[in-house]
């Protein structure tokens, strides 16, 4: 007599959770035994490893429904990673294209030039720095992180300055205003003109040689201006007035700008050994120097606000 029916058994065997296995092989189908092989996915609290056998197999069992990773690293090969795989119900993945690639090797090389040849760099830059592409504009940093002169380079840039071709014509000129202006005090005719041309050149040569070469040279400052182009107007303003009484040092930082100050006093002391007897003496000197300072004063402003928009730079190729 069979058992009632209340009595059977008729429960449904579970079906099996998922696996995923693989072999692990080189490039050329060889085997890769000993290698860690890593399961990964949102179902799982921390990561599964499982190593590669001699045959290079490795498997993955009793995995719940999902979306899972496997990662594999071994000695010699660079890292290989899966692409995402679902695992369903009692499915048995096979996961094909574990193939651990010979690492490339990566040679990097550190090119690190010093200050003194990124400063190189930076002058024959400035130097071909021209307004409307053709007046002179060398003393002018458009990088407020410019790496500092040395010696050789504010040397190199004051006689860049002084010979070039359109400072020599500006030379004449300026000596043909004062011709007409009668200053200094020189006779009219070609000797004055001669004398004028004589007065205007040492007057720069004198200005720039002290002020942008010899006196930033000893005392460790940059001649340049360095251009702001940023924060309020006022701000900017500020800087240009302020660039003949503070300068930046070759050690980076702002100090009073002995050079300018000095190079202009020292020219303007100059001139009483060849200007006309009528044109010398401390208040001419005192004269000079404030005429020469105003001037630096303007200059600044018209580097900060107008001259860069008319300056013809060359870009940094470093």
């Amino acid at each position: 007599m069979s058992a009632p029916l209340a009595a059977q058994d008729f429960t449904t065997p579970k079906p099996e959770k998922g696996r995923i296995t693989g072999t692990v092989i080189d490039p050329n189908n060889d085997i890769v035994p000993g290698a860690a092989t890593i399961l990964a996915g949102p179902l799982l609290t921390d990561p599964r490893t499982v190593i590669s056998d001699d045959n290079g197999f490795f498997e993955f069992n009793d995995l719940d429904p999902g979306t899972y990773t496997v990662s594999i690293t071994a000695k010699g090969f660079a890292n290989w990673t899966s692409a995402a795989l679902t695992v369903k119900l009692g499915q048995y993945v096979i996961l094909t294209g574990s193939v651990l690639k010979i690492p490339e090797a990566v040679t990097t090389v550190s090119v690190v030039y010093s200050p003194v040849e990124v400063a190189a760099e930076e002058v024959k830059i400035e130097e071909q720095q021209r307004v409307f592409g053709i007046i002179p504009n060398f003393y002018v940093a458009y990088d407020q992180n410019a790496a500092p002169l040395t010696a050789k380079l504010k040397f190199q840039l004051a006689l860049k300055v002084s010979t070039d071709a359109v400072t020599i014509v500006g030379t004449g000129v300026l000596a043909a205003i004062n011709q007409a202006g009668d200053i200094p005090n020189y006779p009219q005719g070609f000797k004055g003109y001669g004398q004028r041309v004589g007065a205007v050149a040492a007057d720069s040569l004198s200005d720039i040689m002290i002020g942008g070469a010899i006196l930033p040279s000893l005392l460790h400052q940059d001649p340049r201006y360095f251009y702001q182009g940023t924060g309020t107007n006022r701000s900017r303003v500020l800087h240009a007035l302020s660039s003949p009484f503070i300068c930046k040092g070759d050690n980076g930082r702002l100090q009073p700008n002995y050079s300018s100050v000095g190079g202009d006093l020292a020219s303007a002391a100059l001139s009483n050994t060849y200007y006309p007897e009528s044109n010398r003496g401390a208040m001419q000197t005192f004269q000079n120097f404030i005429i020469s300072t105003g001037e630096r004063m303007l200059g600044g402003v018209l580097q900060e606000f107008v001259l860069p928009r008319l300056t013809r730079r060359a870009k940094n190729k470093s």
